[in-house]
């Protein structure tokens, strides 16, 4: 088994933070995801939390080709399919269970797929995978937890979700085995609710900074 990283490194490689986005409606997922690209965020993680995140997927995937979709919050089987043939380009999992990792090993689709012990993260490895979210980052120990890692599993990096703000950010990205972090902070729900796309094209483009 193997993650196929030759398809998921480059894309979280590419930007510091990865957008995370619950989509209500349909209607605003082409906009935001053009707001957010256009200031240096092509990559965006969809989460399957709503009704509209398949359609939303499906908009982006065929009207934004500047855009990477991902789906995120994929819980098993079933989603990974559904969310693989809407369109998305990588999948992000909360956890990583027997089922999700057949899923991707028989998927065209790689998985980022959630561990955050050490337990959870050494049999990550066993099964090929080297390239992790942290979730839930802050509720888990946060930043020192994942530095404590970054000896003692040498090799595995990780994309940390969960609490993170512009606050807390770049102390997540000096640390040696972080490629990138989840943020939902680029698109408010109050500015996506009042198609404030400027807004968020500005917040992106401060999250985009963040790599120098």
């Amino acid at each position: 088994m193997a993650q196929k990283t030759d398809l998921l490194l480059p894309i979280m490689k590419g930007q510091p933070v990865i957008p995370v986005l619950l989509i209500d409606k349909v209607t605003d997922a082409v906009p935001l995801a053009r707001a957010l690209a256009a200031g240096g965020l092509p990559a965006i993680e969809i989460t399957l939390r709503t009704a509209a995140a398949l359609d939303a997927i499906r908009a982006v995937a065929s009207d934004v080709p500047e855009a990477i979709v991902g789906a995120g919050t994929i819980l098993n089987a079933r989603q990974y399919e559904e969310a693989a043939k809407a369109g998305s380009r990588f999948i992000v999992s909360p956890g990583a269970t027997k089922q999700i990792r057949d899923a991707a090993e028989n998927s065209d689709v790689p998985l980022l797929p959630g561990s955050v012990t050490p337990s959870e993260i050494m049999a990550a490895r066993e099964d090929g995978y080297k390239l992790l979210k942290f979730f839930p980052a802050e509720q888990a120990g946060g930043a020192a937890f994942l530095k404590a890692l970054s000896s003692p599993l040498a090799g595995t990096v990780f994309c940390p979700t969960g609490g993170i703000s512009l606050a807390n950010a770049k102390t997540y990205l000096s640390l040696p085995n972080v490629v990138c972090i989840g943020g939902s902070w680029v698109a408010p729900k109050e500015l996506v609710e009042a198609g404030e796309w400027e807004k968020i094209t500005a917040l992106a483009r401060e999250a985009a900074g963040l790599a120098g």
